[in-house]
């Protein structure tokens, strides 16, 4: 039998007794490193453990995120925590089963072959034995490696995966299980923290006798370096500290960004360091000189969660503990203890859910300044929360982009040679990229060394960051990318959903639609002209059955219908969407349709809200979303500076799923971002007659493009 090559998360974690444990009769202790940010994760990995034990969903008692016990897995991120996390617990399962089979059958004096398992008891033939995983449990050693030799089931023998169950965390998100925001332990310090309102502002100046006058109330005032904050056990009055503080710091030095910073212009005027690909080169291609060339940019991004970060930490005097929404536990472990001077073994964390997460949001930077203060308050809780006006100022943010796409024609007019060029800031700062904690705090402190002037993106290799999905995903005989990785941006740029798939997908969706009006044809036949990939048509075909696509009208008449699709990382998920929108002052999308090839498919319903979630979000970026600067820092404060997708404007969304159970699981999470923009920016200029190749598609790009104009 060969082995199974195991997953990243089960060679770094090959102790099968830290994944799955039978401690107490009739429950089965799942553990996994991976956290709950509202994705449905923690249903999905039960579900697998349950297939695979033959035990029922509602017996697996779920460990998440604490660095006390369970396997130490990498960030919750990128769309890999069904295929690494989950391939590693069914894997663990798998082997965990058959080694229970093997006891049982010594003890019974029978081939392990006669036995099967029912609801967690083991059965033969038609006879109950007596034994069950929890009576064996005692007689089974799970405290070894996991070898990779026992085979899983096929997909054909599932009972559970395949199905749609309830979210396990539902009722107890909806029963009133706490929030961290809701965490308020005995003799508890509230805390606000003063951010600097642009990279390496100095704090020249603070009145402090005029920020506890604004508090009303006894406040302590923790000033280090250009870090500031203010404690009090009357939350009331650290948030008028905060506020006041606010108006009376005076902030000197550092590199407040430029008005003009979200443009595309501003961004390609920047240094940068250049590399090339090359993607494809059939033999006779060649560069030539393009037909056709466009540009297409999009502004910079917040996460715009509902709720603000927030974190509590307590310090016993040995023991650091912290509560975060971290997407990485283990991670952020390792660098409060580097930076804080602890050792690993002092410092815990504990996943406790907080606001959605779309990416490398504010949380961490809140964990480490509870766990800063915590230390300097032993046996008292330091809660630290972040207002609205934080995360718009000093929160991460996706980078701003701009994309040229050059094609040189044949003569079918079909493109011979693909040249695309990116401009970006990196997409990763999350703590530990490029060696550093990567929080506020600790760069106020002057507990990091300065941020180095060259900084590594998101390695190619786990899909990239400004190149995520810059190849497209069609039989293009010469494909290149030049990508210049922008140095010196004054802004604090990381991940947020998709990466750099967002502009590239917009923009490469657009020019294949630019491409096929040019040649007269269908931009749906143009495309399947150019896939070979029986997965890619599938999914063009089916959006196209689910949309009409036939009795598209003509356009131009302030209804449109747009195509985009896309393949995730170019090797997780497919997708294809639709979009039908209704242009006249603003853009509307009245429906959008989708269908998606992720393989095997473990919870449909969990599936497809998280296929619709970034639909949502996707429109979200691509009609209203953009960050702007005025004076050296962000513009916005509130909803109304940076406005977002309203529910009034959710459109219909229709999701198929078309993958076949047999092909393996395949990342979905972020999967749609790209082909939604793409559907609903073709979609616009079909409506219209003209194209608006930068994102957000607002009310003065619309005007612009009608009068063939550009507007910023």
């Amino acid at each position: 039998m060969t082995a199974n090559v195991l997953p990243k998360s089960l060679l770094d974690n090959p102790r099968l007794s830290t994944w799955i444990g039978f401690e107490e009769p009739g429950r089965v202790r799942l553990s996994t490193g991976k956290v709950e940010l509202g994705q449905g994760i923690l249903t999905t990995l039960s579900q697998i453990a349950a297939e695979e034990l033959d035990v029922a969903v509602d017996c697996i008692a779920i460990r998440s995120g604490t660095t006390e016990s369970g396997p130490a897995e990498d960030f919750t991120s990128g769309s890999n925590s069904t295929t690494v996390s989950g391939g590693a617990i069914r894997l663990a399962a798998a082997e965990i089963r058959s080694l229970f089979l093997v006891r049982a059958a010594e003890m019974l004096a029978c081939d392990p072959a006669e036995l099967s398992v029912e609801d967690g008891s083991f059965r033969r033939g038609a006879s109950d034995t007596g034994h069950d995983y929890w009576s064996l449990a005692g007689a089974v050693d799970l405290d070894r490696d996991a070898s990779g030799n026992a085979p899983a089931k096929r997909p054909a023998d599932y009972r559970v995966v395949g199905r749609s169950v309830p979210r396990a965390d539902l009722y107890e998100r909806v029963a009133g299980t706490p929030f961290v925001h809701d965490l308020a332990p005995p003799d508890m310090l509230h805390a606000r923290v003063l951010h600097r309102p642009w990279s390496g502002a100095v704090l020249a100046g603070l009145d402090e006798q005029a920020v506890r006058k604004a508090a009303a109330a006894p406040i302590e005032i923790v000033r280090d370096g250009d870090f500031a904050a203010f404690l009090s056990a009357d939350r009331t009055a650290a948030v008028a500290a905060w506020q006041a503080a606010r108006l009376k710091a005076v902030w000197t030095g550092g590199t407040p960004p430029p008005d003009e910073a979200d443009t595309a212009d501003w961004l390609v005027s920047r240094p940068s360091r250049d590399r090339e690909v090359t993607f494809r080169s059939d033999p006779g291609a060649a560069a030539t000189a393009p037909d056709l060339e466009a540009r297409f940019a999009r502004g910079y991004v917040t996460h715009g969660s509902i709720a603000p970060s927030c974190a509590l930490a307590a310090f016993s005097g040995e023991i650091l503990t912290v509560h975060s929404h971290t997407q990485g536990p283990f991670v952020l472990r390792t660098w409060l203890a580097r930076t804080l001077g602890l050792e690993a073994d002092r410092v815990r964390v504990f996943h406790t859910p907080g606001a959605g997460c779309y990416g490398h949001n504010s949380a961490d930077d809140a964990a480490f300044e509870a766990a800063f203060l915590a230390l300097r308050h032993p046996g008292r809780p330091v809660r630290v929360e972040w207002t609205r006006e934080d995360e718009f100022a000093a929160a991460p943010v996706g980078p701003a982009s701009v994309v040229r796409i050059a094609a040189a024609l044949d003569g079918r007019s079909r493109p011979a040679a693909w040249a695309i060029e990116l401009w970006s800031p990196i997409h990763g700062r999350r703590p530990g990229m490029n060696g550093r904690a990567n929080v506020v705090a600790a760069d106020a402190l002057g507990l990091t060394e300065p941020e180095p002037e060259e900084l590594e993106d998101v390695p190619d290799a786990i899909g990239g960051g400004a190149t995520r999905n810059a190849e497209a995903c069609y039989d293009l005989p010469r494909q290149t990318m030049t990508h210049h990785r922008l140095a010196g941006i004054p802004l604090r740029t990381s991940t947020i959903r998709g990466l750099g798939s967002h502009l590239n997908t917009f923009a490469i969706e657009s020019m294949m639609d630019e491409l096929a009006g040019r040649a007269g044809e269908n931009p749906l036949g143009y495309r399947m002209a150019l896939a070979s990939d029986p997965r890619a048509r599938r999914v063009m075909e089916e959006a196209a059955a689910m949309a009409d696509w036939h009795r598209r009208p003509a356009g131009g008449d302030g209804t449109g219908f747009g195509l985009g699709c896309g393949r995730y990382k170019n090797r997780a998920a497919y997708m294809a969407a639709i979009a039908k929108v209704v242009v006249d002052e603003e853009v509307r999308v009245e429906t959008v349709w989708a269908a998606v090839d992720a393989g095997l498919v473990v919870n449909p319903d969990g599936a497809a809200s998280q296929v619709e979630g970034g639909i949502v979000q996707a429109a979200s970026w691509t009609l209203k979303e953009q960050l702007r600067f005025r004076d050296g820092r962000s513009a916005a404060e509130a909803w109304d500076d940076y406005p977002i997708l309203r529910f009034s404007e959710v459109p219909e969304i229709e999701i198929r799923f078309v993958g076949s159970a047999d092909e393996p699981t395949l990342g979905i999470g972020e999967a749609s971002v790209g082909p939604t923009a793409a559907a609903i920016g073709n979609a616009v200029a079909h409506a219209l007659g003209a194209r608006i190749r930068e994102m957000p598609l607002t009310r003065e790009r619309i005007m612009a493009a009608l009068l063939g104009e550009e507007a910023s």
